[in-house]
């Protein structure tokens, strides 16, 4: 019977691992790396427990999706007496529970001594970890879970594809741990392993990063969309063609080992499961511990959502619930697999086509939605991605978002039962409200292209142009300094001091009167049917999916503030130029009603030609 060597026991020396040593040991004593001698220390007498996010086993789901049928503990330790104990977590635990009869103790000793623990599972068991119970000092080196394999090996050329825009220092240095712990590494991987990084800003030194199974491959700025479709066709044609495709997003912090695992997952998947999509999670990149999203859905509402609520994965009950967690109806329907980190099987690519030329936001999400497969994802197998509201732009959140989920459900079906009007009717009134003026043109603008047809959005380069005139019509954001030169100017914001605000006064709200929320509703914030200029302002966030309704009614002026970014901008009440919005959005609901069902009919004939090899190599520029 085959064995693989699935998981190393991790322990990592980066910001993540200092800030956050509970993701991959737990313990009341210090884990320290000694450089000279190139090992980890247990230091002194306590109990260091393994039962965590990066070095639990998901066992529940390693007997579902693959041939495993053994599981064994491999160690290597050296110093004081010390007690190896298996742990595990079933669906209500909230502690490592110890398993009866699955330990090991050693005595001291100067030489390395190994441990080859056979691991008891059964049925009830979602986890399996382990904790070392030391009487003093003990260093680790060369741990590994094993599993024996019924079967032979699956065969794997895995590709890592990256799409990049003027990120250097994150690509260079992902770059450099790809070379250094997976190219080098001396592991299976390392012979059926190529990385593929997608210049789109062309600022890359490409002869100096390439070579060595890597290559930087410069690109027009073609998106998200193009970078990765190019990866995709790219890894199509090498020699050996690849057979899974792992995209991620430039903008990451990764761990090798995470790669590592899937390449290994890849290797022993069963049969059923061999064309599912391997989805993995990002976690905050400012609070390293925290898990957004793993898998994500299209909500009824129109909306990118997670399937799972926010998960803390230094608390074993939520590192259970993350394995446990089952998707509804609705989310299993329209569930797909976000590309910071997915993994997907050439085959489903050539069944399915290639994206669709929408530039950045939604691409992945239709492509999920699109190709119907399942989707694996396992503790572990994740990347470290600044958050959303740290970087919220209204040219992709009002402009890209509102134009290609049209786009994509018209072409593709995708989701068609969410309401992608009630999403774009919600965000107008929402940037009215606030005197976003400018952000909810953003809406129509987008809007109207869509209603342009697919002629409009196939031309190549439109989807650039596209994109870089929503950035020039957005609402602009200037930095504090420049912001209270313009506040000091305005008599109506005087006394208003950047320096006394906190993000107290940002975030807050206040509460509404029934009638007071009846009126809001009736008059967006007093610009219809009772029109008012209002007095005073308020400070509120810049993200716009954000209704602070309280503070923001009866004003003249608002105070937008990014205080992440320490940039803002000042919004003034303008009742006239609300009204020529609305005039403008109900002309393009009329022709909407008028055409939607030729427009449909349009999009979905151009299907075939949009997601083609053809199409795409002659709109990147390869033929």
């Amino acid at each position: 019977m085959p064995t693989v060597k699935f998981a190393n026991i991790l322990l990592e020396t980066n910001p993540r691992s200092v800030a956050y040593p509970a993701l991959y040991c737990r313990s009341d004593q210090p884990v320290v790396f000694d450089e000279q001698l190139g090992e980890w220390k247990m230091f002194n007498a306590g109990t260091f427990d393994f039962s965590t996010y990066f070095n639990s086993l998901s066992v529940m789901k390693l007997q579902r999706y693959t041939r495993a049928t053994s599981f064994t503990l491999h160690l290597e330790l050296k110093g004081a007496a010390c007690e190896v104990q298996q742990t595990m977590g079933d669906a209500f635990a909230h502690d490592p529970l110890p398993v009866e009869g699955a330990s090991k103790a050693l005595g001291a000793s100067d030489d390395w001594q190994v441990v080859d623990l056979p691991l008891t599972i059964t049925d009830d068991m979602v986890i399996v970890g382990f904790f070392i119970r030391t009487e003093g000092a003990v260093a680790i080196r060369n741990s590994y879970y094993e599993l024996g394999i019924d079967g032979e090996l699956n065969d794997v050329e895995l590709v890592l594809s990256t799409t990049t825009f003027k990120k250097e220092a994150f690509i260079e240095r992902n770059i450099g741990l790809v070379k250094n712990q997976i190219i080098n590494s001396g592991d299976p991987i390392a012979d059926h392993f190529h990385m593929y990084v997608i210049d789109n800003g062309r600022t890359l030194d490409a002869e100096k990063l390439s070579g060595n199974r890597v290559q930087v491959v410069p690109n027009d700025n073609v998106g998200g969309a193009g970078g990765f479709t190019r990866g995709m066709i790219t890894a199509m044609e090498q020699n050996p063609k690849a057979t899974n495709i792992l995209l991620m997003d430039d903008d990451v912090a990764v761990s090798p080992e995470s790669i590592k695992r899937t390449y290994n997952l890849l290797r022993i998947l069963k049969p059923e499961h061999r064309e599912d999509m391997i989805s993995g999670a990002m976690l905050n990149y400012e609070i390293g511990e925290d898990q957004w999203e793993d898998i994500g859905n299209m909500t009824q509402q129109g909306t990118f959502a997670g399937c799972k609520p926010p998960l803390r994965l230094t608390l074993f009950e939520d590192l259970v619930y993350n394995e446990m967690y089952t998707p509804t109806k609705w989310q299993k329907n329209n569930m797909y697999a976000a590309w910071w980190y997915c993994c997907i099987p050439i085959p489903v690519i050539e069944k399915n086509g290639l994206p669709l030329p929408v530039f950045v936001r939604c691409d992945d999400a239709e492509y999920g939605i699109r190709c119907k497969t399942g989707f694996i994802s396992m503790n572990s197998l994740c990347v470290w991605h600044m958050s959303f509201f740290e970087r919220y732009n209204a040219a992709v959140e009002r402009y890209q978002t509102t134009r290609n989920t049209m786009v994509a459900q018209a072409t593709c079906g995708m989701a068609p039962k969410a309401d992608f009007m009630h999403e774009l009717h919600n965000n107008i009134r929402l940037e009215l409200k606030k005197f976003g003026y400018a952000n909810a043109e953003l809406c129509l603008d987008a809007f109207e292209d869509f209603l342009k047809g697919p002629e409009f959005i196939k031309k190549p380069g439109q989807a650039e142009k596209s994109f870089m005139a929503a950035n020039r019509n957005k609402e602009q954001l200037v930095d504090f300094v420049t912001l209270q030169t313009q506040i000091d100017a305005d008599k109506e914001l005087a006394g208003l001091r950047i320096k006394d605000i906190d993000r107290q006064l940002i975030d807050g709200d206040k509460p509404r009167s029934l009638p007071e929320r009846l009126e809001d509703l009736i008059t967006d914030n007093n610009q219809r049917y009772f029109k008012k200029d209002g007095a005073g302002y308020a400070v509120i966030p810049l993200q716009g999916w954000l209704y602070p309704a309280g503070a923001i009614r009866g004003k003249h002026k608002l105070v937008v503030l990014d205080w992440y970014n320490r940039k803002g901008t000042i919004r003034t009440k303008d009742v006239n130029r609300y009204q020529q919005i609305k005039k403008r959005y109900a002309r393009d609901l009329k022709y909407y009603k008028a055409n939607i069902e030729r427009l449909r009919k349009e999009y979905a004939a151009a299907r075939k030609e949009l997601t083609s090899v053809q199409y795409w190599k002659h709109y990147l520029k390869m033929d």
